[in-house]
């Protein structure tokens, strides 16, 4: 992860990793303000797609070649292994469930991307062992 100025700070992911390890950033061509994508496969309603995610936290730009309505409940994969990604838990009040991006090769639960299973739900979650990462994002908004 990287920021960028003083005054402005960006939180890139620079490295994600699904429940094997295997690294999500950088699997295709798709770039957001240069930076490669981290990418995630969806399942629904017995379709499959890789979905470009943007690696700058809180940025909701995504790329998908299909077209996926907002509310659909996806099944989240590596697309790498094709393993599901590890349920973090679910958001009360709401239909989605987070799943663990992984931020460090260790696997750490403290070292996450939480991402919803619901699409067009940006209710992300960023965390580290400090919560230092969600205290910048938090600042920003």
């Amino acid at each position: 992860m990287s920021s960028i100025g003083k005054r402005d700070v960006a939180i890139i992911v620079t490295q994600a990793y699904g429940p094997r390890g295997d690294s999500l950033v950088g699997l295709s061509e798709v770039c957001f303000d240069g930076y490669p994508a981290v990418t995630v496969k969806v399942r629904f309603a017995g379709q499959e797609a890789l979905v470009h995610l943007s690696p700058v936290f809180g940025d909701s730009r995504k790329a998908c070649a299909v077209d996926v309505p907002n509310g659909t409940r996806c099944e989240l994969l590596c697309p790498v292994s094709g393993q599901a990604l590890d349920l973090v838990g679910t958001h009360h009040g709401t239909a989605a469930d987070y799943f663990a991006v992984y931020l460090t090769p260790k696997l750490a639960q403290g070292e996450m991307v939480a991402i919803s299973n619901v699409w067009g739900d940006y209710g992300s979650r960023l965390l580290d062992s400090f919560e230092v990462l969600q205290r910048f994002s938090d600042e920003e908004e």
